[in-house]
C-alpha cells in the first residue's frame, strides 16, 4: 500500500509557501515538510481537517492511494521491487 501526498501541488494552486501554511494550521514548517515529503507515518484527522480548511479541499485533494502491487507486476523481473524479487533478500551464497 502506497499513499501519495499532494499538499505540495494544493500550496502551489493557492499559491501559498510552507511556512505560512504551517502557521495557519498550527504546525512547523519542519513537522509540515515530513508530510508533505510523504515521511509522515501517520496524520491526526485534527490536522487533516486543519489543512482542509485552510486550503479550502477535500481530503482526496491531498492523499491518494495506489496499490504497490500494480507498480511491482509492471517492474522488469530482475530490477529490485519486481516479480521475482519478494522484498525478503536470500542469505550470502543463498541462490535466489
Amino acid at each position: 500500500m502506497a499513499i501519495i501526498v499532494r499538499i505540495d501541488v494544493e500550496l502551489a494552486r493557492r499559491k501559498m509557501s510552507v511556512g505560512e501554511f504551517a502557521e495557519r494550521i498550527g504546525l512547523t514548517p519542519a513537522n509540515v515538510a515530513v508530510l508533505k515529503n510523504g515521511r509522515a507515518k501517520a496524520v491526526r484527522f485534527s490536522t487533516l481537517e486543519a489543512m482542509c480548511r485552510v486550503l479550502d479541499c477535500q481530503p482526496g485533494d491531498l492523499l491518494e492511494w495506489t496499490d504497490e502491487d500494480d507498480s511491482a507486476d509492471a517492474a522488469p523481473a530482475d530490477s529490485p521491487g519486481g516479480a521475482s524479487s519478494p522484498g525478503v533478500v536470500p542469505p550470502p551464497g543463498d541462490p535466489a
